[in-house]
């Protein structure tokens, strides 16, 4: 290995340099400020785990990018965690084991083997909140609301709000009795949008006539009309299908109404996660962006595999993607001289309480105000200290 390739870094991975790190940082205090004012209480689940408890239940699906290693004590294979929802699923239900509503949060690492996309990151720096202990409109508009405040304390506008409910499918496929085997057919065709294919399945099963109508469009229910074109599409299809259908209307209108300014994108086809989700998902996007900036959904009975199962929903989003939408900020900071002069060192820690950022020279190396990250300088005069702004070379304040 030559010298240039002993600091390469693996594919998908990357360092973060001070600049970058702060905006991160900074964006990731006012977000969990803003957790914290809406009840959301931090947690930090571990980083490893035994493979057995990371990739039960709904973790099964992230078996493919979870790495693993073999623990030197026991003996048995550990997990680096992929994703940390199912994590938060087990400290609700196994660890807390509250009665009433559980809010939380967490802002933490994950690891995956392969990226999301070609070219992205497989160390994403997930944030993100979980509500457990409710089943209904109110908790997922909550979990919506502070999702888009999230984006909107990042200083992210122009955003396209995407609105499914697997339940809705869920209901159909149970109306229409297929098969487990005709399901995942049947699914993996809508995700694909494959019309042809829809048709010729369609055709070939003996379905009642309401509910094959209802699966044949269901996949192109989508964007300002598809509430008013599913209403007497799905009249006939029965009680289940219908409450669906009225859950996500209502949600629909919560949001509408309280965040008039996000274009709402109903989708009743969309099965994102739909082995993952038992009922409403949602997906936040930037304009001329393909890819969502935050996520989430429902996932009733998520901890049932820790041996209590409770009414689940929530959101999360890489915060490095949050942060990379913000701009610059402006350098701020103070360059202040060398030595232990008392009256110095005093000015210094009075600058540092008032909330400055002050950095002192060292004697005998260079201080570049640039690389230090300083606008201005601490200069003496007489008995009484002036920050001086190295851009103006004039006196700011006494």
């Amino acid at each position: 290995m030559n010298r240039e390739e002993q600091w390469l870094l693996p594919e998908g991975v990357e360092e973060v340099l001070p600049e970058r790190a702060a905006v991160i940082e900074g964006l990731r205090r006012r977000l969990l400020d803003l957790y914290d004012r809406w009840g959301y209480q931090l947690v930090f689940p571990p980083l490893i785990e035994f493979l057995e408890s990371l990739l039960n239940g709904a973790g099964r699906d992230l078996e493919r990018e979870t790495f693993k290693l073999t623990d030197q004590l026991s003996g048995r294979l550990m997990g680096v965690r992929a994703d940390i929802t199912p994590q938060v699923a087990r400290m609700d239900a196994h660890s807390l084991r509250r009665s009433s509503p559980t809010r939380l949060c967490y802002c933490s690492t994950a690891l995956r083997t392969r990226a999301a996309l070609p070219g992205g990151s497989r160390i994403p720096y997930q944030i993100g909140v979980e509500l457990f202990g409710h089943d209904g409109v109110d908790s997922d508009a909550e979990v919506i609301s502070l999702m888009l405040t999230t984006l909107g304390e990042a200083g992210i506008s122009g955003i396209t709000l995407d609105l499914g409910n697997v339940a809705l499918y869920r209901a159909l496929v149970a109306a229409a009795g297929l098969s487990e085997v005709d399901e995942a057919t049947l699914s993996d065709i809508y995700q694909r949008k494959a019309r042809t294919e829809l048709e010729a399945f369609l055709a070939a099963r003996d379905l009642p006539a309401p509910i094959s109508r209802a699966l044949a469009a269901l996949p192109w229910l989508a964007g300002t009309q598809a509430f008013a074109e599913a209403r007497p599409l799905l009249a006939e299809t029965g009680e289940q299908v219908l409450a669906a259908l009225a859950q996500l209307e209502a949600l629909a209108s919560r949001i509408q109404t309280l965040f008039p300014a996000v274009r709402l994108h109903p989708d009743l086809g969309e099965l994102r996660g739909y082995h993952y989700h038992t009922g409403c998902t949602f997906a936040a996007y930037r304009d001329g962006q393909s890819e969502p900036l935050a996520k989430g959904g429902r996932y009733d009975h998520i901890g049932e595999v820790f041996g209590r199962a409770r009414p689940a929903t929530g959101f999360s989003a890489d915060l490095k993607l949050l942060a990379d939408c913000q701009p610059q900020p402006p350098v701020r900071g103070i360059l202040a001289p060398a030595g232990s002069d008392v009256a110095l060192l005093a000015e210094i820690g009075r600058l540092r309480a008032a909330g400055e950022r002050v950095v002192q020279a060292l004697p005998g190396v260079d201080s570049d105000p640039v690389e230090l990250g300083c606008d201005r300088r601490l200069d003496a005069d007489g008995d009484r200290w002036q920050l001086v702004s190295f851009q103006h070379r004039g006196s700011v304040e006494h």
